[in-house]
């Protein structure tokens, strides 16, 4: 029986029980594991042997492991701001020029250029002759371990968590590229370099193959089939096996299929299938039996070893410097110094490339361990020195701007019980009697006409939410078209029409526009009936202190969380929850997801407080 394998596989099930037991939060999960190999290992009571079988599992483990990596890129950094509608073009205006993808870009450029220099310092003293291993090398980021700690600390739907992010993106996608790079010219088979186009030609036949597999697959699959899963394998399996034949790296491979699966938009419950696979088995094997095979030992006795650590380490550290000055366009000197050092993690790549190199004879057993124990250090430093640096500043959460058009005294009571803590109001009118009236009642502006060009000039359409509540409905109806041409997210009329056929007709083109209606006469009708047949509702609706009130779960943090496990959940009652525009009805034990929409009622100060723990955007 293979007791190497039993004993890896406790030892993967022990190490994240141990840390959350005694609370060691300053480690991540893949250097503790890497740790318990070294203590399993050579290095340590020497209970492990290495064998086929584990080989084939650590393997499989770093294919998952750049698969995911893969997977993790959020490509909607990657895109220019929208300019589709004359509103999304001006907001693209007024927006600062150092966006978040401009300074990532500049700051690993200025990795790069650090790296190459360290690199050649390394081989003018005659420490690592390698200049090309040891640039790539130094110019890696360990894209999981950013993502974690920034999803930890709610920072991932900030500008500085998207700005870290898309430099460990960048931090993981050239090194690879590089690395095949170096890997084709190092083994003297320049063809490598041309074939391993091939591999991105059939990683986008692959996308456009499936690319409406997600949206169908839901009619075919099946608890016995799970086709979003197998699809994720024949994908990775392609790409792998095609990279090696070429003569690339599986790695590539890998990560190109994590990319593809990532395109074709998968559901989250499919990224949690392929999560628990991965990390539930797979990777854990990778890690623990890197430390497995680490002779400390034979490195320790090595004074090239000993000399090479620190020296790595402070390669590693260095190579990331540049990046502060660029950071400091967009964030204080603290929180760009933190940033440098959340970046500094790299150990997610390192690995594979030295098992390359290796195998390329490249580099020896010594010069490895060293790469590999610097690579640990800074997965222990960088997490510590990032929360010891980092200065959350409290951040004004952005306000949903509510524009109306059309003042009487349902649009001035509506708008005064608006919360402006969460809303920016204005109403504006073209009646200078209604003006006099209500303008000390509320932010009310007097236009000269209700022509859209006089809107547009005085800014009314620049708004989230438009209402038109004036009581003409053709005026409601022709700016409504009008404000959602101009690109308003969300418009909302008053449409009091008493002629059957020309109301249908209205209703038709504005469900095709995307526009929300209602009438008054539908409106109390609806809360007659409410107050006849419910009386208990029709209290919940009109009461000013108990209200409906919607939340939407932006924040990662909570997702999978039970409702019963919601803090201040006992001070608040939830009716249903919206998910993907189907209602569920909430027990103590349902889950939330991203996107679910909470309908809930309780007091002022505990719905405010869950909203701004679910509606921070941390996905």
């Amino acid at each position: 029986m293979n007791f190497s394998l039993v004993i890896v596989t406790f030892a993967a099930f022990l190490t994240p029980m141990l840390l959350a037991r005694f609370q060691i939060t300053f480690i991540p999960t893949t250097v503790a594991e890497i740790f318990v190999g070294i203590l399993l290992g050579k290095s340590g009571f020497n209970i492990i042997e290495s064998n086929a079988e584990l080989s084939t599992i650590s393997t499989l483990g770093v294919v998952l492991l750049l698969f995911l990596s893969g997977m993790e890129i959020d490509f909607s950094l990657f895109k220019k701001p929208d300019t589709s509608t004359p509103l999304a073009a001006r907001q693209a205006e007024n927006t600062t020029k150092e966006t978040p993808l401009k300074v990532a870009s500049l700051a690993y450029g200025g990795t790069v250029a650090c790296s190459v220099l360290l690199a050649g310092l390394f081989r003018f003293f005659g420490f690592f002759s390698d200049v090309q291993l040891a640039a790539i090398l130094f110019s890696t980021v360990a894209l999981g371990i950013v993502i974690s700690i920034l999803k930890e600390n709610e920072l991932l739907g900030k500008a500085y968590g998207q700005t870290l992010l898309l430099f460990a993106v960048l931090g993981e996608i050239f090194p690879l590229l590089g690395l095949t790079i170096y890997s084709a010219l190092k083994s003297g088979d320049s063809s490598t370099l041309w074939l391993t186009s091939v591999i991105f030609l059939v990683a986008v036949l692959l996308l456009l193959r499936f690319r409406n597999f997600f949206t169908v697959f839901k009619k075919y699959t099946k608890a016995t089939t799970q086709l979003d899963i197998r699809l994720a394998f024949v994908v990775i399996i392609t790409l792998v096996v095609l990279a090696e034949t070429v003569g690339a790296e599986n790695v590539l491979g890998a990560f190109l299929a994590g990319i593809v699966i990532k395109l074709l938009e998968p559901e989250r419950e499919t990224e949690e299938k392929l999560d628990a696979i991965g990390y539930g088995f797979f990777i854990p094997f990778f890690f623990i039996l890197t430390g497995v095979n680490l002779d400390l030992s034979s490195m320790f006795s090595s004074s090239e070893t000993l000399v090479l650590i620190p020296l790595f380490l402070a390669a590693f550290l260095l190579a990331k410097i540049p990046a502060y000055f660029i950071f400091r366009r967009l964030f204080t000197p603290y929180n760009a110094l933190s940033g440098v050092f959340l970046s500094e993690t790299t150990i997610t790549l390192v690995l594979p490339a030295l098992s390359v190199a290796q195998k390329l004879n490249a580099i020896n057993s010594q010069q490895s361990g060293a790469f590999i124990l610097a690579g640990i250090l800074t997965c222990l430093l960088g997490p510590l020195l990032f929360k010891y640096f980092y200065k959350p500043h409290e951040e004004v959460q952005p306000k949903t701007d509510v524009h109306i058009v059309g003042v009487g005294l349902i649009s001035i009571s509506a708008i005064q019980e608006l919360s402006s803590d969460h809303f920016n109001k204005a109403i504006y009118t073209n009646s200078q009697y209604q003006y006099d009236t209500y303008h000390n009642k509320a932010k009310v502006f007097l236009l000269e006409t209700l022509e859209s060009e006089s809107l547009i000039l005085n800014k009314v359409f620049d708004t989230d939410v438009l209402v038109l509540a004036h009581k003409e409905p053709d005026i409601n109806y022709d700016i409504a078209l009008k404000a959602k041409e101009y690109g308003v997210p969300r418009v909302i009329l008053r449409l009091d029409v008493r002629d059957p056929r020309k109301r249908m007709k209205m209703e038709e083109d504005l469900k095709t526009s995307g526009i929300e209606f209602y009438s008054m006469f539908d409106v109390n009708v609806g809360m007659l009936r409410s107050a006849i047949e419910s009386p208990t509702v029709f209290d919940l609706l009109t009461t000013t202190e108990f209200r409906l009130n919607e939340i939407t779960v932006t924040n990662a943090k909570y997702v999978d969380m039970m409702i019963s496990q919601l803090p201040e959940v006992t001070q608040v009652i939830i009716s249903r929850i919206f998910r993907e525009h189907e209602p569920i009805i909430p027990h103590g034990t349902t889950r939330l997801e991203l996107g679910d929409h909470l309908i809930l009622s309780g007091s002022n100060e505990s719905v405010e407080y869950l909203r701004t723990l679910l509606e921070i955007n941390n996905e």
